[in-house]
């Protein structure tokens, strides 16, 4: 979306300018923030400079990779070595912190002017928002895909590289503040994920793990849609053409939820592929109660309604990544 259509958009003419003056009561305050002035860099703690690589989220991509190393069909994480599945699974989670750590240098001043947001490290100045930090950033990438290229192998070095900037260019730099669809693509960074854990086991990567994958397409869109619901006020006031604020709370509850089906169908078809029953299991639970959720979404577009929502579309992965695992444990 162009920057003339966003301002276009309900409630987003001259919205940055006057959001900025909301942070705090005042225009000053965010300008003290961009000059790193906010917050005290000496009185940084460890929880802060962990808070930068988002790394609840890096560890849910690491687990979908472990899952796309075992679900490739007779061996699982046989195929490869003790070390590859630390590596790979290392490789994973770094990359992600470096995609989580630039998205929070690159969104500093757009962070400041979400409740949600404002208090990360380099929008509240706690850490300085500097060279340094960034070519720190980088090098974390680069180790971690060399790591897997040196003891892995370079497909699956070359996804985990895929899904990091798929997060950190593709959808922070290029989509996030120019379509509300930019998380369908964004979304394609869990994708990648998976389908580096395939690799590792196996290069000829085979259906399972491409439906797999798809499955980790489909759940981004709901899962964030409904948090962006719960806080659309606040990206109106960001400036952020996420869904919610494009086409309303009422209809993208619609769309979340057919994302959901989309989502639930797709887990069930891992089972003809040749996934076990465990994965079936799994997927009926987790998938009905993701469903339940976004049904009651619809009903009621409100907050509360779409963080339950938001919370039901972690359950629903973590319970068929953990079919997965175990059907790959019981062959």
């Amino acid at each position: 979306m162009s920057r003339s259509a966003l301002r276009q958009a309900p409630g987003l003419a001259a919205a940055e300018p006057a959001a900025e003056a909301r942070v705090d009561g005042t225009v000053s305050s965010g300008r003290a923030a961009r000059r790193g002035h906010v917050g005290s860099v000496g009185n940084v703690t460890w929880r802060t400079v962990l808070g930068v690589f988002k790394l609840r989220i890096g560890v849910l991509i690491m687990v979908s990779a472990l899952a796309g190393m075992a679900i490739v069909p007779a061996s699982g994480t046989d195929g490869a070595s003790a070390l590859q599945v630390l590596v790979l699974a290392l490789s994973v989670l770094l990359a992600s912190a470096a995609a989580g750590a630039f998205n929070q240098y690159a969104e500093a001043d757009s962070d400041r002017l979400m409740a949600r947001t404002r208090q990360r490290a380099f929008a509240s100045g706690a850490l300085p928002r500097n060279g340094a930090w960034l070519c720190g950033i980088v090098a974390l990438f680069a180790g971690a895909v060399a790591a897997a290229a040196w003891w892995v192998n370079g497909l699956a070095a070359a996804f985990v590289a895929a899904g990091a900037l798929t997060y950190a260019v593709v959808y922070t730099l290029g989509l996030k503040r120019r379509t509300p669809w930019n998380i369908v693509i964004g979304g394609a960074a869990g994708s990648f994920a998976v389908l580096a854990g395939a690799a590792a086991a196996d290069p000829h990567i085979g259906p399972l793990a491409w439906g797999l994958a798809l499955v980790l397409l489909l759940w981004t869109p709901p899962h964030f849609w409904s948090l962006a619901i719960a806080n659309e006020e606040q990206y109106r006031a960001a400036g952020v053409p996420m869904l919610p604020v494009v086409v309303g709370a009422q209809r993208t509850a619609r769309i979340v939820h057919a994302h959901a089906l989309a989502l639930v169908a797709v887990s069930l078809a891992l089972v003809p592929l040749g996934a076990g029953w465990s994965v079936l299991v799994a997927a009926l639970l987790g998938g009905a109660h993701f469903l339940r959720k976004t049904r009651a979404l619809v009903r009621r577009p409100e907050r509360r309604t779409a963080m339950a929502a938001f919370f039901a579309s972690m359950v629903q992965l973590a319970v068929l990544l953990g079919g997965v695992v175990l059907d790959a444990a019981t062959r």
